[in-house]
C-alpha cells in the first residue's frame, strides 16, 4: 500500500534551486535522489508538484519511504558506479 510522502524542505528548495526535476529511485546505496537526466521517470511513478519542478517517486520506493530527504542525495561518482542507476 503507497502511504503519503513528506518531502523535506531543504529537499524542496535543493529542486527548486536547481531548476530540474528529480527522481526517487532505487539504486546500489539505498533510495536515491537523482536528476531525471541520469535516471528518467516511468509511467509508473508517483508525481509530487515542487514548484515549477516535480519530484518523481519510483512505485517500488514509495513502498518503503514515507519521507524524502537530503541524505538521498549522492555524488555522482558513486551513482555512476551503481548498474542500477547507471544503466537506465
Amino acid at each position: 500500500m503507497l502511504r503519503k510522502i513528506a518531502v523535506d524542505d531543504d529537499v524542496r528548495n535543493y529542486v527548486m534551486d536547481s531548476g530540474k526535476d528529480y527522481r526517487v529511485c532505487t539504486s546500489c546505496y539505498g533510495p536515491a535522489l537523482v536528476p531525471v537526466e541520469m535516471k528518467g521517470p516511468k509511467d509508473s511513478d508517483i508525481s509530487i508538484p515542487i514548484g515549477d519542478q516535480t519530484l518523481y517517486v519510483s512505485r517500488v520506493q514509495a513502498m518503503y519511504i514515507s519521507r524524502v530527504s537530503k541524505d538521498m542525495l549522492y555524488e555522482p561518482e558513486y551513482l555512476n558506479t551503481c548498474p542500477a542507476v547507471k544503466g537506465h
